[in-house]
């Protein structure tokens, strides 16, 4: 597995990364790398992957799960 060194980081950049891992209850290399995950997503998505994405939130209504919708939320807050 390849490895991966940083240098000259700063030593306040440093602290929050330290701090992040801590609250993430990671070390400071899978902090990192869950970071570097985050910001640079796989890009080798099939396009019929791409498209199914797409209608999956197309076709996403917030009361197939239970949230109400914002008609019974306006007249809720008309009535207050």
């Amino acid at each position: 597995m390849p490895i991966l060194h940083v240098r000259n980081v700063s030593e306040a950049l440093y602290e929050r990364l330290r701090q992040r891992a801590r609250d993430e209850n990671r070390s400071i290399s899978a902090e990192v790398i869950s970071l570097l995950e985050q910001a640079l997503p796989d890009q080798e998505r099939s396009q019929a992957e791409i498209l199914d994405s797409i209608n999956r939130r197309r076709s996403f209504r917030p009361a197939d799960v239970g949230a109400p919708d914002s008609l019974s939320l306006l007249r809720e807050d008309r009535a207050r």
